[in-house]
This record gives structure tokens, sequence and C-alpha cells, in this order.
């Protein structure tokens, strides 16, 4: 059997805690809780939330809180950062924050790193980020790593909790530079191309063919994420994508606001200029009933031969984005 096939594939959830119009941040939880719940009852592998700031739409700005109150709810379910920008933080403060939701949750927290800011350069500067923190992003990746290993014992500088804990660390990337520092350290690479399509088979590539095996990793591991809007209709599943379109077009623009209502799609939905600059953006981005987004899926993966894959779903409504990581369940299992 493929190994590469839907069937074999380890499938998870990248949450993006996103507001709905009309909702709160309080309801946004909730619902991200109840959508753990239900994708680790229908056994998808991990749940990632990402750290974005001075988004009105997406709430996970304190990304180690909200990961502990999705573990808090769940039993077995992988949980972690897709990811948290390392250069907004000091090294030493997650490794404190990540050993102790590791000693919370023994064997079931990720780690996963990135390097841009999460946000605009204003609030990036609110942040105390440095101009320059990204250029010591491998530098940092290394510091972390010294602060939850066992050989830090007698450092003078220590992680506790955090010290010797088995937390697997992530790279992230959204361009090529992250996938020659996660092959160099042998660490697990994910690339975001639910939003950065572009350089996904060349990043992909750069990281195989340079990987070094480490006491982490003996062998190269890929997660790709993708967007995927499954319904029972194809027509169902264009109607409910309406809502993604217009939330990832704001991030084009500048115009962020919260998810919208989904409308029924029609020749004047959207400007073709704006809906041409879009498709660029969301190149992998799955949206129809499941015979579509089955075969799909399946061609991704038979073109990336990604290890895992992750899924975001940005959908209006709760229930329709449970029912389309059911849909994909049911995919993986027949």
């Amino acid at each position: 059997m493929n190994k590469n096939s839907l069937s074999q594939t380890k499938i998870s959830v990248l949450d993006l805690a996103i507001v709905r119009e009309g909702g709160t941040a309080s309801d946004t939880f909730k619902n991200s809780l109840d959508l753990a719940q239900n994708v680790e009852k229908w056994g998808y592998n991990r749940f990632w939330l990402a750290e974005h700031h001075n988004m009105e739409g997406i709430a996970s700005s304190a990304t180690s809180i909200l990961i502990g109150h999705i573990a808090a709810g769940t039993n077995t379910l992988r949980v972690g950062s897709g990811g948290i920008m390392l250069p907004n933080h000091a090294p030493l403060i997650i490794a404190e924050q990540f050993g102790t939701l590791a000693t919370l949750f023994p064997n079931r927290i990720d780690l996963g790193l990135g390097r841009a800011p999460g946000t605009d350069q204003f609030t990036a500067a609110a942040l105390r980020r440095d101009e320059h923190a990204a250029m010591e992003f491998p530098k940092n990746v290394q510091e972390l790593q010294m602060y939850l290993s066992e050989s830090n014992k007698k450092g003078r500088v220590r992680s506790i909790p955090g010290e010797g804990l088995d937390i697997p660390i992530w790279i992230l990337g959204s361009s090529t530079d992250s996938a020659y520092l996660a092959a160099a350290l042998g660490l697990p690479y994910a690339f975001a191309s639910h939003f950065a399509p572009a350089q996904l088979n060349t990043a992909i590539a750069i990281y195989r063919n340079n990987f070094q095996a480490s006491e982490y990793l003996n062998e190269p591991y890929v997660i790709a994420c993708v967007n995927v809007i499954a319904a029972d209709s194809d027509e169902e599943a264009l109607r409910l994508a309406t809502s993604f379109k217009k939330l990832f077009l704001g991030i084009i623009t500048g115009n962020r606001q919260q998810l919208k209502a989904p409308v029924t799609p029609d020749e004047d939905f959207m400007d073709p200029m704006e809906e041409a600059a879009l498709q660029q953006m969301i190149a992998y981005t799955f949206i129809g009933g499941p015979d579509k987004v089955k075969n799909e899926l399946q061609q991704f993966l038979d073109k990336t031969q990604a290890d895992e894959l992750m899924i975001a779903t940005a959908v209006f409504e709760h229930t329709a984005r449970l029912r389309s990581y059911e849909i994909v369940r049911n995919l993986k299992n027949n």
C-alpha cells in the first residue's frame, strides 16, 4: 500500500482561533475545545495553535495559555504551537512555559517555532522585538534546546521545569530559509503551504536533501499545512468558503476583519483581480464535497510525499466546521 495514501497519512489540525463576526474570544475558545475533543475522538494526530497579535479576528495571542486549555480538556491528542514566534520571546521564557506544559501533560506537547513576528511592525515593536531578531533565530533555537537538555543541569541559567523533558521541537517555515535550519539541526519541519504555497516543493526538497540525522530524528519528517473546506456537496462547500476567502483577502489588502457569515457566491462576489491575487495565496486550498476533496488531497500527497497533513478550516458555523473535519476523517477511513 502507498505509504503516502490518504488512508495511511497522519492528519492533524491547525486551529487559528478565529473570532466570528458577532462572536467573542470566549466563544472561540469554547469552540476550539469542542473541536479538539471531537477530532481526538475521530483519531486526528495533533492540534496546533499559532501565535498572532493585534488581529481582531484571531484570538491566539497568548498561545501557551490556550495550549494548556486545550490539553486540559483532552486526553490523548498531541497539542502544541504552530507556532511560537521565537524572536518575540526570550528562549528561557519559552523553555519554562513549555516545560510547565509538558510537566502537566506528559508526552503530549509539541513546540513548533517560527521566525516571523506574527503581526505588523508596530505591534512587533510593542512586543519589544528587536529589528534583527529574525537573524538570531538559529542561535535562539539552539539556546532553547540547551535549556531543555539534560546536560544543562550544571548551567548557570536553567529552565525549571523544562530541563531534561522530551519536548519535540519543530521548525516552521513559509520560505526556504527554515528548511536549511531544520535540516542542519535534524529537526522535523512543518511548512505553511496554507498561506504561502509558492516555495513548498523547493523547501521540502532542500530539507530532505540536506537533512542530517540527530538525537531527535533519524530521517526527515515533513508536515504540510493546507486549507480544507469540505461539505456534503460541492455547492455547499463553495458557499461556506466565501467566509474563508473574504478573511484571507483582508489579510492581503490589510483590511483584517472577523470571520463573516457565508454568502451564496456569484459573479459579483469578488473582484476578478482580487480573486487572482487571492488564488496565489491559497493555491493549496481544497474546497468541495467528499469525492472532490479526497481526490485533491491524494494528488497533493502524491506530489509532495508529505509525512503528515495539517488541516486549517476557516468556516463560520461551528457545526459546519466540525462536519468538514468529520468528512476528512471519513475519507481517510474509507
